[in-house]
């Protein structure tokens, strides 16, 4: 049986049992007529997630599928036992499953020379996350910096939250296709270091014509795992220490870019507009610049955030790109042209700072 068979007919069984599998992965939650509630797929108490209890075994209003009305995430059983488990591998998914069904497990596959066990991660996603980034490797001579090269972000070897998985399990929340994906993985942190999540952007395995890496060919190829509101994709940050001036945003590569160009700036990506809105501000924080998205949720992200600034007595500025966003700023027009127009958005003080001379 292919994996993706695999996965298929374990959502199916799971979802005839769907009341059982929710008492047990989502003890938190209560049935309500024909859904259990619980406040997300990590099984928080609340109410904003609900997972249909009945109904047809494939399509719309299928058992088993769920809907998280604060976060748009959405998905079927197999999703909550990986993130209720905090569980990485689809393999782990599937082996929790079956123990569930009382299945038989599959043979273990023969381990290389050398190679050593490690127990499953513990509950929480956020142990997952950092059980994510352990397995992983340094970006220098991977498809992941050769993916960052393309889109012409030039980053230190000392940026510490950038790793690469050569095979990422991505799973398909429609189809219930599986697939392992090489992957960057961005660290989501707190401001003492701590990894509370991750981000993780799906990588084609093939170069493209003009041989450079893309994104993968999926619905989603960026998806974030863990507790991630408050925290962020921190680059140039050293724990627990003062951070006059700062920039903000919501997206990794825009802030990756403006990174790029004023490398000596610590920026903060918060991955969404909700979690840029509540991102914590580091000590001694003074200045603030935001790169919000060019959309409705990016403008109330900023002004959300622009809002919990000057309640804490920062200073808060907009930087606006030429084009689409910062990244299509330094692919597109340079990053010589991006410096200049950035430098009539600075403070002084930080233009001189921070910009290159010239």
């Amino acid at each position: 049986m292919t994996w993706q068979g695999s996965a298929s007919d374990l959502a199916r069984r799971l979802a005839r049992d769907a009341e059982a599998v929710c008492r047990h992965y989502l003890s938190n939650g209560r049935r309500q007529g024909r859904y259990w509630m619980v406040g997300d797929v990590r099984n928080t108490p609340g109410r904003s997630m609900f997972v249909r209890l009945s109904g047809p075994e494939y399509g719309p209003g299928a058992a088993g599928h769920w809907t998280d009305a604060a976060t748009a995430e959405f998905g079927d059983l197999l999703d909550v036992i990986r993130e209720s488990c905090g569980l990485v591998d689809f393999r782990e998914v599937a082996d929790e499953a079956r123990r569930f069904l009382s299945m038989p497990l599959p043979p273990p596959q023969p381990q290389p020379l050398g190679a050593q066990c490690q127990p499953a991660a513990k509950r929480g996603s956020p142990d997952a996350a950092r059980r994510l980034f352990a397995m992983s490797q340094p970006i220098a001579g991977t498809l992941a910096e050769r993916y960052l090269a393309g889109r012409d972000i030039l980053l230190s070897t000392h940026e510490r939250a950038l790793r690469f998985h050569p095979g990422c399990y991505y799973r398909d929340l429609v189809t219930g296709e599986t697939l392992t994906l090489p992957a960057l993985i961005a660290a989501v942190t707190s401001l003492d270091g701590r990894i509370t999540g991750v981000q993780r952007t799906y990588l084609s395995p093939k170069l493209d014509p003009s041989g450079k890496v893309g994104k993968a060919q999926v619905a989603d190829p960026r998806r974030s795992l863990g507790h991630l509101l408050g925290n962020g994709i921190w680059l140039g940050l050293e724990p627990d220490t003062s951070v006059p001036v700062m920039a903000a945003g919501e997206g990794f590569e825009t802030m990756a870019s403006l990174r790029t160009v004023m490398p000596a700036l610590p920026v903060a990506a918060a991955t969404s507009a909700n979690h840029l809105a509540g991102l914590i501000f580091p000590p001694g924080c003074r200045r603030l610049y935001i790169a919000p998205d060019a959309d409705a949720a990016g403008r109330h992200g900023m002004e959300r955030l622009s809002q919990r600034a000057g309640e804490a007595g920062i200073l808060a500025l907009v930087l606006r790109p030429q084009l689409g966003d910062f990244n299509d700023d330094l692919r597109h027009l340079g990053p010589a042209h991006l410096a200049a127009w950035l430098s009539d958005q600075l403070v002084p003080e930080d233009a001189r700072l921070f910009l290159p001379p010239g």
